[in-house]
C-alpha cells in the first residue's frame, strides 16, 4: 500500500532483475584495485598531484557482491516518488539510492535512461552495479561501494514546510558519513537534491564524489556544457587535454559520434556557472545544475564500436542506448581532493529538463550553443537562487526524521561504538540515526568485542590501528586471522604471513578459518613473486574450504596467470554443475585446455556459449580466446566486450 507525505508518496515499482546473492566471504586483500587512467601531456601539475592522491590498493573492509547471476525475475521493489505538476522523480532507496526516473510531464519524456529490467553486472567497486538513473559515487575512483546496498531512508518534515526524502549511510573505505536529501517544491521545475559529507576523524581524508546521471542516446542528441576544452581519455591512452568539438576528426559532444568508449571531463573556467545538458532533437533533455562547490562536469559515452553497443546490451536488454553526464568535487575523476579533520562539505544539486532550442544547440556555431544553453538554464533556475538554497540546506540536513523508511548497514552503530570506546569524536546523529535495528550478524561479533567479550570470529571485516590492538589482546585463531587480515589489505605481507602461518599452526582452528589462512599466505606469497608455494597454499584452501565456488575460482584464475593452467584444470573439474559462478569457471576451464594444448576442446567449450555474469567492464577475454583457438571464425558478437 502507498504512503503518501505531501508530494511523497512511500509505495513499490516493478523491476525484473536477478537477485544481488550472497557477499563473496574472501576478504579483499590483494593490491588490484584498478587505476585505468594515466596522465599524459597537457595536464597540469595541480591535477597531477590530485591524481596520486589518495589511491588506495583495494576497497577493504568491504566484500565483494559477486554472487548474482543473470536469472531475472518480476519483483516490487521499494520506491519513493516525489511528485509535482512538472515532474515526477522516482528514488530505490535499495539500489545506493538512486533517482531511477525523471519524468518531465510537459513533454512526456524520462529525462534519465531508466527501464524496467536492470540487470546486475560487474562495474562498481564491489561489482554489483545496475545501469539506468541518476547515482551518488563517494569514496574512491569508481561507482561506490554502496552502489546496490539499502541507505538508510527516511521522511523529514521541515518546520517551512518541505518534505524530504533523507538517505544516508558511513562510508567504510574513508570513514565519513555522507547524506543525500532530496525534495521536490511546488510547481518546481527542478528535482533538488542537498548533499552532505562529514568527516568526524582528527586527520584529513582523501575525498571523491560524483553524481552520475544516464541519459538516453538518440541520434540527434548533444551535451553542452561552458567550456571549449577537456581532459579526455579513451580508456587505453593517457589522459590528455583535447578540444571535443574537434577531437580525432569528430566532435564528440554528439553522442552518436565516438567509435569508441570515451571520457571528457570538462575545463570549466572557475568563473563560469558549472553545469552540463542534454538536447535531443527537440532540445529536450537532462540539465544538471548545482552550487560551486561541485566542481567537475562530465560526458561519457560507450562509443559506437561492438563492444560499447554489446554492453549497452548487457546492462540494459532491450532498452536502448545511453550515455552518461555527471557532476563531481574535483575536476576530473582520477583526482581526489583533501577534506580536512573534521570538516563537513555540503551543496545542492538541481535535475529538469534544459529546454533548449534545438536549432541553436545543435548548431555549428559552439560558442552560440553554450551562450544559448546558459541563458535557458538560467532561466530554468537562476544560479544565484540556487547558491542562496545552500544555507537553509545546511539547517535542514539536521532536522531529526520524522518517519523511518528503510535501514541501511549496521556499519554506522559499530563506527559509534569504536569511537566512544577510544575517546574519539564522531558526527551529530540529529539528522542522520544510526539505530540499533540496522545490526545484523556482520556487525555483531565486532560489538560484542568492543564490550570486551572472546572473540570467536566474524562474517565481515573491519581496519583500524584500534581493532589490531584488540584483537592482539585475543587468543583465539579467528582473532589471529583477522589481524593478519588487516595486516595484509594494508599491504604489510610479512605481518600478514606471519598471522597467517599462526593460524595454520593451531589445531583448533575452524575449518573456514583454515581455508581462508591458506588462502591469505598464498595471496602474500604470490605478490612476493613465490609463485610455486603461492599456488600450493591457494590449492591446501581449496581443499580445506571444498565447498566455497570463490576460493576455486580464484585459484582456477590466479593458477592460469601465475603459469600454471595444469593445476588450474585440475581444480576446475571440481566446479560446480549450476550455480553463479557456474559460467566463470567454466571459460576458465576452456582457457586452461588452451594452455595446456587442448585448443580443440577450448573451442568446443567456447561454441556451446559461455555466459559470465561477473564479467568485468571492458574485459574482452572471451573474445581474446576465441580468435586464438577459433582464428578462422569471425568472434561472436555476443563475445564482443572490448571498450574498442
Amino acid at each position: 500500500m502507498a504512503i503518501t507525505a505531501s508530494n511523497l508518496t512511500v509505495t513499490t515499482i516493478p523491476l525484473t532483475m536477478a537477485e544481488l546473492g550472497p557477499l563473496n566471504p574472501l576478504p579483499v586483500v590483494a593490491a588490484e584495485l584498478d587505476q585505468p587512467y594515466t596522465v599524459g601531456e597537457g595536464v597540469p601539475e595541480e591535477l597531477q598531484a590530485s591524481a596520486r592522491y589518495g589511491v588506495v590498493p583495494n576497497v577493504y573492509p568491504y566484500l565483494m557482491q559477486d554472487g548474482y547471476s543473470r536469472d531475472a525475475a518480476p519483483r516490487e521493489v521499494p520506491a519513493v516518488v516525489l511528485e509535482n505538476s512538472k515532474l515526477k522523480v522516482t528514488v530505490i532507496p535499495s539500489l545506493g539510492g538512486r533517482i531511477w526516473e525523471l519524468f518531465d510531464k510537459a513533454t512526456g519524456k524520462q529525462l534519465l535512461h531508466t527501464h524496467d529490467a536492470p540487470q546486475l553486472a560487474n562495474i562498481a567497486l564491489r561489482k554489483a552495479w545496475v545501469a539506468g538513473g541518476l547515482e551518488w559515487n563517494i569514496g574512491t575512483r569508481g561507482h561506490s561501494p554502496t552502489s546496490c546496498d539499502p541507505l538508510h531512508t527516511a521522511i523529514v518534515h521541515t518546520a517551512d514546510g518541505k518534505h524530504i526524502l533523507r538517505m544516508w549511510e558511513f562510508e567504510r573505505l574513508r570513514e565519513v558519513v555522507f547524506q543525500v536529501d532530496v525534495w521536490l517544491p511546488a510547481d518546481s521545475a527542478v528535482v533538488f537534491a542537498a548533499v552532505r559529507i562529514r568527516n568526524p576523524n582528527g586527520h584529513d581524508v582523501p575525498m571523491y564524489w560524483w553524481s552520475n546521471a544516464a541519459i538516453p542516446e538518440t541520434d540527434r542528441t548533444r551535451v553542452i556544457a561552458p567550456a571549449d576544452e577537456a581532459y579526455g581519455s579513451d580508456y587505453t591512452t593517457d589522459i590528455t587535454r583535447v578540444r571535443p568539438t574537434a577531437h580525432e576528426g569528430y566532435d564528440g559532444t554528439w553522442l552518436v559520434n565516438s567509435p569508441h568508449a570515451a571520457d571528457f571531463f570538462f575545463d570549466i573556467d572557475p568563473s563560469e556557472r558549472r553545469w552540463v545538458v542534454a538536447a535531443d532533437d527537440d532540445g529536450d533533455g537532462l540539465a544538471m545544475l548545482s552550487t560551486g562547490l561541485l566542481r567537475g562536469k562530465k560526458l561519457f559515452v560507450w562509443g559506437q564500436g561492438q563492444g560499447g553497443k554489446r554492453w549497452q546490451e548487457w546492462l540494459s536488454p532491450g532498452a536502448g542506448p545511453y550515455a552518461e553526464i555527471q557532476a563531481g568535487l574535483a575536476q576530473t575523476q582520477f583526482e581526489h581532493l583533501i577534506m580536512p579533520a573534521r570538516a563537513e562539505w555540503a551543496w545542492v544539486e538541481a535535475y529538469g529538463n534544459g529546454h533548449l532550442d534545438p536549432e541553436t544547440s545543435h548548431g555549428a556555431d559552439w560558442d552560440a550553443a553554450v551562450a544559448h544553453a546558459g541563458e535557458r538554464l538560467e532561466g530554468l533556475l537562476p544560479h544565484g537562487e540556487l547558491e542562496a538554497m545552500l544555507p537553509a540546506a545546511i539547517t535542514d540536513a539536521d532536522v531529526p526524521p520524522s518517519k523511518m523508511l528503510l535501514h541501511g548497514s549496521g556499519w554506522g552503530v559499530v563506527e559509534r561504538a569504536r569511537r566512544l570506546k577510544t575517546g574519539r569524536t564522531w558526527i551529530d546523529e540529529s539528522g542522520t540515526p544510526f539505530v540499533a535495528e540496522s545490526v545484523t550478524g556482520e556487525q555483531e561479533p565486532w560489538l560484542t568485542l568492543l564490550q570486551g567479550k572472546r572473540f570467536e570470529g566474524a562474517p565481515g571485516f573491519v581496519a583500524g590501528e584500534d581493532w589490531e590492538e584488540l584483537l592482539a589482546g585475543q587468543d583465539s585463531p579467528e582473532a589471529q586471522f583477522h589481524l593478519a587480515t588487516m595486516k595484509h589489505a594494508r599491504q604489510d605481507l610479512e605481518g600478514a604471513k606471519k598471522g597467517y602461518r599462526e593460524v595454520l599452526a593451531v589445531a583448533d582452528a575452524r575449518p573456514e578459518t583454515t581455508a581462508l589462512a591458506h588462502r591469505g599466505l598464498g595471496l602474500a606469497l604470490l605478490a612476493e613473486g613465490q609463485n610455486t608455494d603461492g599456488l600450493a597454499e591457494l590449492r591446501q584452501g581449496v581443499a580445506a574450504g571444498s565447498s566455497s565456488v570463490a576460493l576455486l575460482t580464484e585459484a582456477v584464475t590466479l593458477s592460469i596467470r601465475h603459469g600454471d593452467p595444469a593445476s588450474a584444470l585440475e581444480l576446475a573439474e571440481s566446479a560446480p554443475r549450476e550455480g553463479a559462478g557456474v559460467g566463470r569457471l567454466t571459460f576458465l576451464k576452456a582457457l586452461a585446455l588452451a594452455r595446456t594444448g587442448n585448443p580443440g576442446e577450448a573451442a568446443s567449450i567456447l561454441r556451446e556459449g559461455v555466459e559470465i555474469p561477473d564479467l568485468r567492464e571492458g574485459e574482452d577475454a572471451i573474445a581474446d580466446l576465441w580468435e586464438e583457438v577459433c582464428p578462422d571464425e569471425p568472434v561472436p558478437a555476443a563475445y564482443h566486450f572490448g571498450m574498442h
